[in-house]
C-alpha cells in the first residue's frame, strides 16, 4: 500500500526566510475568562514543549462585540515582557484589517495604524508574519500592497500572508506586492474540504504559499458530530485512528499534513494536554487508500 511521506520536522514558511514547525498554535480564545499572565505563559510553554514554534494570534481576538479588541495580543505581550527569552523561540504571527464597528478596512492609513498598534500591544519591534484577516472589497490591492511593502521596508514585518481570501484576491494582491505573500490561511478540515478541490491548494503550491489551516477540527464538530455527513467523516477517521491507538483529533491533524501543499494545522485548544498531543500527529503516516477514504466520506459520494 503506497504510503504518503511524514511531515518534516521543520518547514520553510512560504518563500520567506522563516522556518517553522509543521503544526501551529492559535490564540483565538487566549484572552478568555480573565486568564492571568502566569496561566497564559503555561500555555505558551506547553506549545513550545510540544515542538510548536508558530504562534498565530490577531488583533480582533478577545473582542466580544463591544469590548476586548486587542486583548489576546496584549496578554501575549505581557507574557513576553515577563519572559523575553520566549520571543526568540517562536515565530510570531498576527492578523489585522477587521475594524469594529466596520467590517473590514484595508486602507493604507488603517493598515499602518493596525500594524503599529499590534507592535505596541505585543511589545515587539517586528512581527514575523502579518496577515490580512479578511479581505476588504473596497480596498484596491495596489494600495494594500504599497502599505504592506512599506511596513516590510520599515522593518516592522518580516513576512506577509492573507486569511480567508479567494483565489483571485490572492492573485491580485500578490501581483502588486514587491514582498510576495508567504502564507494563506483558509478554513480547512476533514469537514471543510472545499479548498482541496476548488484550486486553492493548487494555487498555494504554484505561488509557493504555505497554507495555515484554521479550525482544523471543524470548530469542534469532529469531537461531537451530529449530521450524517459529520458522523461519516468521524467514523472514517476513527477507522484509521483506532488500530494505531491515536485519537480522532490527531488523525485529523495528520490527515491535513499529509497533503502535498504542506498544510500547517492551527491547534485552537487552550488545554495544555490537548496542545501537547498535537506533536503525536507528526509521527502518523497515511496511505493513499486511507486518506482517500476520509475524503470520500467528506464528499458524501464516491470519487469519479
Amino acid at each position: 500500500m503506497s504510503e504518503l511521506p511524514l511531515p518534516p520536522v521543520t518547514r520553510p514558511l512560504g518563500g520567506s526566510s522563516l522556518t517553522v514547525s509543521p503544526i501551529a498554535w492559535g490564540m483565538w480564545r487566549f484572552a478568555e475568562h480573565g486568564r492571568s499572565a502566569r496561566e497564559a505563559a503555561a500555555l505558551l510553554h506547553a506549545a513550545l514543549d510540544a515542538g510548536i514554534t508558530l504562534f498565530d494570534t490577531a488583533d480582533i481576538y478577545g473582542f466580544d462585540g463591544s469590548s476586548g479588541f486587542g486583548d489576546a495580543e496584549a496578554l501575549l505581550g505581557e507574557v513576553l515582557r515577563a519572559q523575553p527569552a520566549l520571543r526568540d523561540r517562536m515565530v510570531l504571527a498576527t492578523k489585522g484589517g477587521i475594524a469594529p464597528p466596520l467590517p473590514y478596512d484595508q486602507s493604507a492609513a488603517y493598515l499602518a495604524h493596525a500594524i503599529d498598534a499590534s507592535l505596541r500591544r505585543l511589545g515587539v519591534d517586528c512581527i514575523d508574519l502579518w496577515q490580512i484577516h479578511r479581505p476588504d472589497i473596497l480596498a484596491h490591492p495596489h494600495e494594500v500592497a504599497r502599505a504592506l511593502d512599506d511596513a516590510v521596508a520599515a522593518g516592522k514585518i518580516r513576512a506577509l500572508g492573507v486569511s480567508n481570501f479567494t483565489m483571485p484576491q490572492v492573485a491580485a494582491l500578490n501581483h502588486f506586492l514587491g514582498h510576495k505573500l508567504a502564507t494563506t490561511q483558509p478554513e480547512i478540515s476533514p469537514l471543510r474540504i472545499a479548498c482541496l478541490e476548488n484550486g486553492e491548494m493548487d494555487q498555494a503550491m504554484m505561488l509557493g504559499l504555505t497554507p495555515l489551516a484554521w479550525s482544523p477540527l471543524g470548530g469542534g464538530r469532529l469531537a461531537a458530530p451530529e449530521t450524517a455527513r459529520d458522523i461519516a467523516v468521524a467514523a472514517a477517521l476513527d477507522a484509521f485512528a483506532a488500530p494505531r491507538g491515536i485519537g480522532r483529533s490527531i488523525a485529523a491533524y495528520s490527515w491535513l499534513m499529509a497533503h502535498p501543499a504542506g498544510i500547517i494545522p492551527i491547534i485552537g485548544s487552550q488545554n495544555p494536554a490537548r496542545i501537547a498531543e498535537g506533536a503525536i500527529a507528526l509521527t502518523v503516516q497515511w496511505s493513499r487508500q486511507d486518506w482517500y477514504a476520509v475524503l470520500v466520506a467528506a464528499r458524501g459520494e464516491k470519487l469519479p
